[in-house]
């Protein structure tokens, strides 16, 4: 074998080696932007997860709001129609009024197994405008600004978010 023919030979090897190296990068550059978009499928499957997670867990706490909005109205008259019912009428109509009472508390008892609880201020509590609607505001003797002077409506509360808020009257009282 001469020198010229050793000298191809070598500078072949050589060109081979570089292209096998070439190719031995690209091969690298390619498993790795492979595995950093295998790594971003994988973190967003992730996240889909809990995502559809925390939107079942919100479905199943929060999917009855419009039904519980509407029975609102239902707790409401059955409260007033045993308010509405004189005492001198209470002797004759006791079986009618224990079958109210008895709806009412039944409804009271299916709404709170659902998460759905009475928000009842007292005359007297402070004002809190985020369970509470301020129907009116009037001035009471021997109350503080801020303190409701009457209840209209109960509010309602579905599980932690306001459902309904209270309809209370307030004292504009400047001084107490």
């Amino acid at each position: 074998m001469s020198q010229e023919e050793t000298t191809d030979s070598q500078v072949e090897l050589e060109e081979f080696e570089a292209a096998e190296l070439d190719e031995l990068e690209a091969l690298r550059a390619e498993r790795d932007e492979m595995r950093d978009k295998f790594m971003r499928v994988l973190a967003d499957a992730e996240n889909s997860r809990k995502r559809a997670e925390r939107d079942r867990k919100e479905a199943e706490m929060y999917g009855g709001t419009r039904l519980a909005r509407d029975l609102l109205p239902v707790y409401d008259n059955l409260n007033r129609a045993i308010q509405a019912i004189p005492e001198e009428s209470r002797a004759a109509s006791a079986a009618l009024i224990e079958g109210v009472e008895l709806t009412l508390r039944e409804l009271t008892n299916v709404m709170t197994k659902h998460g759905v609880v009475p928000i009842s201020p007292a005359v007297g509590d402070v004002f809190d405008p985020q369970l509470h609607q301020a129907m009116f505001e009037a001035p009471l003797p021997g109350t503080k600004a801020g303190q409701i002077i009457q209840v209209m409506t109960e509010g309602f509360m579905l599980h932690d978010r306001l459902l309904r808020p209270a309809q209370v009257g307030v004292s504009s009282n400047t001084a107490g």
